[in-house]
């Protein structure tokens, strides 16, 4: 067969193949737009962290697994963070927010529980300094190793509840098996890792029992050094009913398998 009828059946062939490539992946693009249009979320798997025999290979799978989720949700908190700066140098060069400025920092206090109905736009601003900002990484994966029983615990397996979160409504969450007659809470559960592991951290940047932590994490921040996850488990006391042994527990974990040097 002569080459001038060869090469354009050739070309012909592979515009073919391209415009079939490009349909092809229209089509996948419009079925991941369909799902995401739903809300449904990818599915998280969880680690089968009881399989693992070896205990210094299944702390570090743990750890390895869970740092990941820890980073991103810190990240989305500092990234509001560096929004809420900006504010927080209009407030104390005494300038007034515009109303759309205003209507930005209300909202945000009010995710993180902050009362303003008392408070100037500075005194918001600062607070909100305290409250926005990440948990140090070594701090997050102890209490997670702690509270979960290094992944292994029934909330964490049933619930993806991996920092003993409770919840005071009926049915929200795994009622514990050996609590009190007179008790009400439940084990909080969550539809994936990152929402249990976001929803800690919020927990942290925002109960009235951890604002000495945030006060420390503060000093911390004005003296320009890293977030010290040893000192900063002090102000975890209320966490748990073991209040000032449950302290010392989340340092041992953190010095004993050198979680600051992750």
């Amino acid at each position: 067969m002569p080459n001038s009828v060869i090469y354009p059946c050739l070309l012909a062939i592979a515009l073919i193949m391209v415009l079939w490539q490009l349909s092809r992946s229209e089509s996948l693009s419009d079925s991941d737009q369909d799902l995401r249009g739903t809300g449904q979320e990818l599915v998280e798997v969880f680690p089968d962290f009881a399989a693992v025999v070896e205990i210094d290979v299944r702390k570090q799978q743990f750890f390895s697994y869970l740092k990941d989720y820890i980073l991103a949700a810190n990240a989305k908190v500092l990234e509001t963070r560096q929004q809420l700066r900006m504010y927080d140098r209009v407030a104390a060069s005494g300038a007034p927010f515009s109303p759309t400025e205003r209507a930005w920092i209300l909202q945000l206090a009010d995710e993180y529980e902050l009362d303003t109905s008392k408070l100037v736009e500075l005194e918001i601003t600062e607070e909100l300094m305290k409250r926005v900002d990440e948990v140090p990484v070594a701090m997050a994966l102890a209490q997670a190793a702690n509270e979960s029983a290094w992944g292994t615990s029934r909330f964490a397996l049933e619930g993806n509840n991996i920092f003993g979160q409770w919840c005071f409504e009926e049915g929200c969450g795994l009622v514990p098996l050996q609590r009190r007659r007179d008790a009400s809470h439940e084990v909080r559960k969550f539809k994936s890792i990152s929402e249990s592991v976001s929803s800690y951290i919020k927990n942290i940047n925002t109960q009235f029992s951890y604002e000495g932590l945030r006060e420390l994490r503060a000093q911390m921040r004005k003296r320009n050094e890293p977030l010290n996850a040893i000192e900063l488990a002090v102000g975890l006391a209320a966490y748990s009913e073991r209040g000032e042994n449950y302290v010392d527990e989340v340092q041992n974990l953190i010095i004993q398998n050198k979680l600051d040097r992750l």
